[in-house]
C-alpha cells in the first residue's frame, strides 16, 4: 500500500461498499488491524477518520472497549493518514505513542487523526507528531493519542 493509498481510496470510495472494500484492502496489507474490523470514513492529506464497531471481540472484562483496541484504532488512522500526506520521497514508521484514557469507551468508536505540524522534506530523519482523538457515538472524546512518526528520506535505487 505504497504512496498510492490516497489514489486508491479516492477511486474505490466512490463505489457502493467502497469504504468497506478500502478497509479490507488495508487490513489485507496489515492483517493485525483486522482484529478491530475498522471502517474508513474519510481520507485526505492531513486527515483520516476511521470507525470501529462495538463488538464483543474488542471488549475487556468490564464490557468497555479494550485499551489496546483503542491503541490499534489510533495507530491505524495515524499511519494511513501519514501515508496519504507525506511526499513520495519520504517514508515513515511509528516511533512511540502516548495515550490518555479520558472516560469509559462504550459503543462504536470514531477516530480522527491529524498532524500537529506540516510535513517538511528533509535530508535527515525527524519526528512528526500526529494527534488522534477517539469519540463515542455521542461525540464525547473518550481517548486521545499522540503518535510520534519518524519521517526519513526513502533510500534511492
Amino acid at each position: 500500500m505504497a504512496a498510492s493509498v490516497l489514489s486508491l481510496y479516492r477511486r474505490v470510495s466512490r463505489w457502493p461498499a467502497g469504504h468497506w472494500l478500502f478497509s479490507r484492502a488495508v487490513c489485507f496489507k496489515a492483517p493485525y488491524f483486522a482484529t478491530i474490523a475498522p471502517r474508513f470514513v474519510l481520507l485526505q492529506p492531513g486527515r483520516c477518520e476511521v470507525r470501529m464497531a462495538d463488538r464483543r471481540r474488542v471488549h475487556n472484562h468490564i464490557g468497555t472497549v479494550h485499551a489496546i483496541a483503542l491503541c490499534n484504532l489510533a495507530e491505524l488512522s495515524a499511519g494511513v493518514m501519514t501515508e496519504a500526506t507525506i511526499p513520495k520521497g519520504l517514508r515513515w514508521i511509528p516511533r512511540g505513542m502516548s495515550v490518555e484514557y479520558l472516560k469509559k469507551a462504550v459503543g462504536r468508536m470514531h477516530a480522527v487523526a491529524e498532524p500537529e505540524s506540516p510535513v517538511v522534506e528533509s535530508a535527515e530523519g525527524y519526528e512528526w507528531p500526529v494527534l488522534v482523538r477517539v469519540a463515542n457515538t455521542q461525540g464525547e472524546e473518550v481517548f486521545r493519542a499522540r503518535i510520534a512518526m519518524w519521517l526519513s528520506p526513502r533510500p534511492r535505487g
